[in-house]
């Protein structure tokens, strides 16, 4: 037994005592693919509405100079970020995601049969996601376009009722009051810098990222501003672990100052981090209801916030973080503030 300690500890020792400059090359960084899977639910105060769930599944291409010959992504893609200005400083590495996503909205009392009209309305939205990114050591542009649809036939109300009969939990009863279906498509597009960032040698570092977003669409219309601190051992060289929105796609590593692409027995690393995202809010399809239709909807209030704060964890390849967010009432006869937990695991490979 005592064999066995000694053995842990000296492992312990060389994990986290060894200088941690042993770095991969930036070749290696750059040529990773990264997938992230998050996940968000109310289950931590118990309460199960409003903004009950939310799942989003995330392939974050390579640098698209990475990629062997015969491999190369379509060339619209090339052309896209050659051609917006925004996108197209040639300097930067250039890269694009794709998601999958589901949100799941309900009002407060489940119980009931008919239509809450002073309560938001039943709603789902299912959508397909695609990025086009670029950044260097200090700042990153996004572009995504999302393609889905909000209503019946998003699905949302057979996945909550399959979820809540498996884990025994209350069946909503009020789906038949959803919103109608209608397709949705929306452009954003988000600009992230780094105003401050420390590294140690010895592996202690801090790191504040602002960031500002327009959004257009028939699901979402309006702009966000805000920022992230970050600040541990080993944190990731990315930009910042963000909620289930457009443009949260950013924790692939950004070169060889990563600790994902130390050396085997360097890849450790945490940090506490603590953001805030404010929303100014013109349309909201899952408030104002259908945009072509009539149908159930609400008074949106035009200034949302969240507060975010959460840990993460670097292991070899993964990255893990958890968060508690704290989000500012939706709507004026909204009864109470909503609070949900959110988790994100990406994978570099």
């Amino acid at each position: 037994m005592k064999y066995k300690w000694s053995l842990i500890t000296v492992l312990i020792s060389i994990i986290f005592f060894l200088p941690q400059h042993s770095y991969a090359t930036d070749e290696e960084a750059r040529q990773s693919d990264t997938l992230t899977l998050y996940l968000e639910n109310d289950f931590i105060d118990n309460t199960d509405r409003y903004y009950t769930h939310g799942m989003k599944i995330s392939w974050i291409s390579r640098d698209l100079s990475g990629y062997p010959a015969g491999m190369t992504p379509p060339s619209l893609i090339h052309w896209f970020i050659d051609n917006v200005p925004l996108i197209n400083a040639p300097d930067r590495q250039q890269f694009f995601s794709l998601s999958l996503g589901q949100n799941i909205y309900t009002p407060e009392d489940k119980k009931r049969y008919d239509l809450i009209t002073d309560d938001r309305p039943y709603a789902g939205i299912t959508y397909l996601a695609l990025g086009i990114h670029t950044r260097n050591r200090q700042h990153m542009d996004t572009v995504e376009i999302d393609l889905g649809i909000v209503g019946r036939h998003s699905y949302a109300q057979d996945c909550q009722t399959e979820v809540h009969k498996w884990t025994d939990s209350e069946i909503a009863n009020g789906w038949e009051n959803q919103l109608h279906d209608e397709p949705i498509i929306n452009l954003y597009y988000e600009h992230k810098f780094k105003s401050l960032q420390y590294i140690s040698s010895q592996g202690f570092g801090f790191d504040f990222i602002p960031h500002l977003g327009l959004a257009v669409g028939n699901a979402f219309t309006g702009a966000n501003a805000g920022g992230q601190l970050r600040i541990g051992w080993n944190i990731p060289n990315d930009f910042g672990t963000y909620l289930i929105r457009p443009g949260s796609d950013s924790s692939s590593p950004l070169d060889d100052t990563d600790p994902r692409f130390f050396k085997p027995l360097h890849r450790f690393g945490f940090h506490f981090f603590g953001g805030i995202d404010g929303q100014a809010v013109i349309r909201n399809i899952l408030l104002d209801g259908n945009t072509f239709r009539d149908s159930h909807s609400v008074d949106k209030r035009p200034f949302v916030a969240d507060f975010i704060v959460g840990f993460g964890l670097i292991i070899q390849r993964v990255k893990i973080t958890y968060s508690y967010v704290f989000q500012t009432k939706e709507f004026e006869s909204q009864k109470e503030d909503q609070h949900f937990a959110a988790l994100s695991a990406s994978f570099s490979f």
